[in-house]
C-alpha cells in the first residue's frame, strides 16, 4: 500500500514551545489588555527568568519524546522501499516549504507587521468592488478593470494620490514597527537600507505609481483570462 507523508512521526515540541503552549492561555486570562506581539514579549521574558530548576522540567520532557520520536522515526522509515523513499522526501520538502512561508505570515500578522501599501488600482477597485456589475466576483472583477482602463489620467488622479499617500502611511507605520522588532531582539525582520524605498520627487511618484498602477492592470487581466479559460 501506498505510504503518506501524514504517517511520518511529528516533531516533538521544544522546551519553549511547551512553556508557551501550556501557559499561553493563563497570560492571555492575565493580561487582556495586550495584543498578540506585547503578550508574545511577555511569555518570552518570563521564560528568559525562569529559574533553571523549573526550565529543566520542560527539556526532560522533550528528551522523553525525541527519543520516542526516533524510535518511531526509524520504525517508519524501515517500511519504505526507496521508491517511496525519494517520493516522500520531494512531498516533505514542498509541505515544509509551504508551512514556513505560511508560518512566517502568521508570525508577522501576530507581530503586527503594516499591511503593505495599495495602488491607485487596488483603491479604485476597493471603493466599487459591491456597486459594480456581475454576479461573481470574477465578473465584478472584469467590469472595474474595463471601467479602470477607460478613465482618463485627470479622473485617476485621485486614486493615484491616495496610493501616494498610503505610501507615506506604511512608510512611518514601518519605521515604529521595525523599532519595536529590534527592541525584541527581531532584527532578522528589519528591512535592509536597500530594501527601503529612496527619497522621490513629486513628479518621480507619481510616475512610479503610474507605472504600478499599469503593472496591476495587467496582473488584473491575466488572472481574469486564466479563470475565463
Amino acid at each position: 500500500r501506498g505510504i503518506s507523508s501524514d504517517e511520518r512521526p511529528k516533531r516533538p515540541l521544544t522546551a519553549y514551545f511547551r512553556f508557551l503552549k501550556e501557559n499561553r492561555s493563563a497570560f492571555r486570562q492575565n493580561n487582556p489588555e495586550m495584543n498578540n506581539m506585547e503578550l508574545v514579549k511577555k511569555i518570552a521574558d518570563t521564560w528568559k527568568e525562569l529559574p533553571a530548576s523549573q526550565k529543566q522540567v520542560y527539556e526532560e520532557a522533550r528528551k522523553t519524546d525525541w527519543q520516542r520520536y526516533k524510535e518511531r522515526l526509524a520504525a517508519y522509515k524501515a517500511q519504505l522501499t526507496p521508491a517511496q523513499a525519494v517520493a516522500l522526501k520531494e512531498e516533505r520538502s514542498k509541505r515544509l516549504a509551504k508551512r514556513r512561508s505560511f508560518r512566517a505570515k502568521r508570525e508577522l500578522t501576530v507581530l503586527g507587521k503594516p499591511k503593505r501599501p495599495r495602488s491607485g488600482f487596488n483603491i479604485f477597485v476597493s471603493e466599487n468592488f459591491q456597486e459594480s456589475e456581475g454576479i461573481s466576483p470574477v465578473a465584478k472583477l472584469k467590469q472595474l478593470f474595463d471601467a479602470w482602463q477607460k478613465l482618463s489620467s485627470s479622473q485617476k488622479q485621485p486614486y493615484l494620490q491616495l496610493a501616494e499617500d498610503d505610501k507615506v502611511r506604511y512608510e512611518n507605520e514601518m519605521k515604529s514597527w521595525e523599532a519595536k522588532m529590534v527592541e525584541l531582539g527581531r532584527e532578522d525582520l528589519v528591512r535592509s537600507r536597500k530594501q527601503r524605498p529612496k527619497t522621490k520627487t513629486a513628479e518621480t511618484a507619481k510616475n512610479a505609481e503610474t507605472a504600478k498602477a499599469s503593472s496591476q492592470e495587467n496582473k488584473a487581466k491575466l488572472k481574469l483570462k486564466k479563470r475565463e479559460e
